[in-house]
């Protein structure tokens, strides 16, 4: 998954921004009111994990009132991403404000990082409609173990080629542009070309192979996985 986490405290934001990465996500973190707006706004994430009690970048505290104000600007506009709230604040009120701001759910600190992880994989399978197990020919995705296989072998890829076809799968059938997809595989530091998309696509269609799972490419759609009758 790629993951905006909106955090303001230093140690928090890494020790739970490594233990994601560690799992296989990709983590953008943004620690202040502005850096979360701009991030949300530009760049497309699976899940959004947010504080509430956000500083502005040129110092102060804004209050609880900054993320819930974040997280409607984003609903106002029609952005549907999953949002999990982590905060201090946890009385019957304050979750309630926050559900009603547009937040599909509410974690008290202090919580365990499993715990936050299985409820971003939870939102993010109802967001999609898309399960923990997800096959497309003999092609099996295994999203919580973050592994693939094909007809019960494993199927080792790149990390980039394993997120392009995360993506693909989440859930197969789903046309993505060049441009979508270009965003979702990149991050703060690099962004990802059109040629360098290109090059992992035609990639992870070579592996596939036999596999019963094609990507096809619909001139001036995109990409789509789809099943696909396998090589004998």
């Amino acid at each position: 998954m790629r993951i905006l986490l909106v955090e303001d405290d230093l140690v928090l934001a890494r020790t739970m921004g490594q233990g994601l990465e560690k799992a296989g996500h990709r983590v953008e973190w943004a620690q202040s009111v502005e850096e979360a707006q701009h991030w949300w706004a530009v760049q497309s994430f699976d899940a959004v994990l947010l504080d509430l009690n956000l500083p502005h970048a040129t110092g102060g505290r804004s209050g609880l009132g900054s993320g819930l104000t974040t997280l409607r600007m984003a609903r106002a506009r029609g952005d549907r991403t999953p949002v999990l709230i982590l905060s201090a604040r946890d009385s019957t009120e304050e979750r309630i404000a926050g559900l009603d701001a547009g937040a599909d759910d509410y974690l008290g600190k202090p919580y365990e990082l499993k715990e936050v992880e299985a409820r971003l994989r939870a939102l993010v399978r109802r967001a999609t409609g898309t399960g923990d197990m997800v096959t497309v020919g003999q092609l099996v995705l295994d999203r919580v173990a973050r592994r693939c296989h094909v007809a019960q072998q494993p199927l080792e890829l790149p990390a980039r080629e394993f997120e392009l076809l995360w993506e693909l799968m989440t859930p197969p059938g789903r046309v993505l542009s060049k441009s979508e997809l270009s965003q979702r595989l990149s991050d703060a530091s690099e962004a990802l070309g059109d040629n360098a998309l290109e090059a992992f696509v035609s990639r992870l269609r070579r592996k596939l192979q036999g596999s019963g799972a094609a990507i096809r490419t619909l001139r001036g759609l995109g990409y789509v996985l789809e099943e696909d009758a396998p090589v004998a």
